[in-house]
């Protein structure tokens, strides 16, 4: 007996960052929307990504500063972590994300949630697996992929006989590591390699790179090793890691391979942080006429289409840049063009990002290296941190400001700031080059003193006097 299918006028198959946002949109205009999620609403975002992650980050920045208390003239206790705390005060904002978003999605005229997961078994029809083995079966004109993607593991040797942990794993651990081990110099690795230093474990991080963040210029990501170093961290770079190894008193080794020298390292837990994967695996996208490249994504054109008209693919599945603001930005190009008949695109949009260290790196726009491949006439800006009147008062100078500038145009064409607050430096630097300002703005601007704002007025004039 064939499946009968229920029309919708968009389905929407993942309720994340994108996802969740364009079901609402498309509901407000009049249209019957599905949307399937097969785990947790909201997404990686909320569930094991950015809400999680930060939270914790804030906890250890918390015990960080209180050990640093005596910096200040102030006398504290120990600054001694509860980690069951720590974790129960992730899990409860967490849960206050997701189970806001769920109530919001149920009581959203013309949403239906279908809480199972989702595979395509014709052209654009799709069955979903339910809670108990139920299943439904839905149909749409408009369908939108937005599954997300999740923690990979690197083929190395003995990976898969030991408990690795990944970044969604380590944030569910009872006790803090002894010893935490950390394969992969990237954004999630430094993460939380300075989070678990900062609640006390030990923190070796290794880099089969020569450095770490390996897109950053060179003076960026050395300035980010010093910082970790500085805060007890041991980081190897140019390291590779050939083997792992589990013992009988449950440490795990690594055998390391650094420039031909061989050593073993040892520790109480491992954190895999190389890479993620796409979730496609169970979604079928064959079944609707999709192809996937090679390391599994939904391939796109420019205004996120798929090579099946109607169906579009946004977020970290489609092998874009795997930043929630990204998915987020995705929806609103599909709503331009599916409800306004737009021809909005991806093409030409600056990306933003921030590595959420202690201090962070706000990034947007182009590297120096950038810069200089495509050919540039460029002129660089930079000052250190201690070079800031608010960041001497706060005693956080750590890190250094730089942006590139077209020598032609005047205008900025990229900026990094590792520094306090460098996110929301970052910011507002992007906002002048969406703004088409010339950096001479920015140079003989006035802001408000003592503020981080007014660093612009050194960061800028200092690229004369370079």
């Amino acid at each position: 007996m064939s499946a009968t299918f229920k029309e919708f006028d968009a389905i929407v198959v993942g309720s994340g960052q994108g996802g969740n946002p364009i079901a609402f949109a498309l509901a407000d205009a009049g249209w019957q929307v599905a949307l399937a999620e097969g785990k947790h609403v909201g997404g990686s975002c909320i569930n094991t990504g950015c809400t999680p992650t930060k939270t914790m980050i804030a906890s250890a920045r918390i015990a960080h500063l209180t050990r640093r208390a005596t910096d200040y003239g102030i006398d504290s206790a120990t600054g001694s972590v509860n980690f069951s705390k720590v974790r129960q005060r992730k899990d409860e904002v967490v849960e206050s994300f997701r189970g806001g978003s769920r109530q919001r999605l149920l009581s959203t005229p013309n949403i239906s949630l279908l809480e199972g997961y989702a595979r395509f078994v014709g052209k654009k029809q799709l069955e979903i697996e339910l809670a108990k083995g139920e299943k439904k079966f839905i149909t749409a004109d408009k369908v939108i992929i937005d599954t997300g993607s999740s923690p990979s593991m690197p083929p190395i040797k003995g990976m898969d006989k030991v408990k690795a942990l990944d970044s969604t794993s380590v944030m569910e651990l009872d006790t803090l590591p002894d010893h935490l081990l950390v394969i992969g110099g990237g954004y999630v690795g430094l993460e939380f390699g300075q989070m678990f230093r900062r609640f006390g474990s030990k923190v070796t991080i290794v880099q089969r790179n020569k450095q770490l963040l390996p897109i950053e210029d060179q003076d960026v990501a050395e300035a980010i090793a010093k910082i970790l170093r500085e805060d007890g961290i041991n980081v190897l770079l140019g390291t590779d890691t050939r083997e792992v190894n589990t013992h009988e008193n449950e440490q795990i080794s690594l055998t390391l391979d650094t420039g031909g020298k061989e050593q073993i390292l040892s520790g109480s837990h491992l954190l895999v942080a190389t890479g993620r994967a796409p979730n496609t695996s169970y979604l079928n996208p064959e079944g609707t006429g999709i192809t996937l490249d090679k390391r599994g994504f939904v391939p796109v054109n420019e205004q996120l289409e798929t090579s099946v008209p109607g169906i579009y693919a946004i977020g970290d599945v489609n092998g874009g840049p795997a930043f929630t603001h990204v998915s987020y930005d995705d929806h609103t190009i599909l709503l331009k063009n599916i409800l306004q008949g737009g021809k909005a695109d991806t093409s030409g949009r600056l990306l933003p990002y921030v590595v959420f260290l202690d201090p962070q790196l706000g990034r947007v726009g182009l590297t120096e290296k950038e810069a200089e491949d495509r050919g540039y006439d460029y002129a660089v800006a930079k000052i250190p941190m201690n070079w800031v009147a608010r960041a001497i008062e706060t005693d956080e100078t750590r890190g250094l400001m730089k942006a590139i500038v077209d020598k032609k145009t005047d205008r900025i064409i990229g900026a990094a700031i590792l520094g306090m607050e460098g996110g929301e430096l970052m910011s507002a630097i992007q906002i002048a080059m969406l703004g088409g300002v010339p950096y001479t703005v920015l140079r003989d601007g006035m802001f408000a003193h003592p503020t981080l704002s007014e660093s612009f007025n050194k960061l800028f004039g200092s690229m004369e006097s370079s």
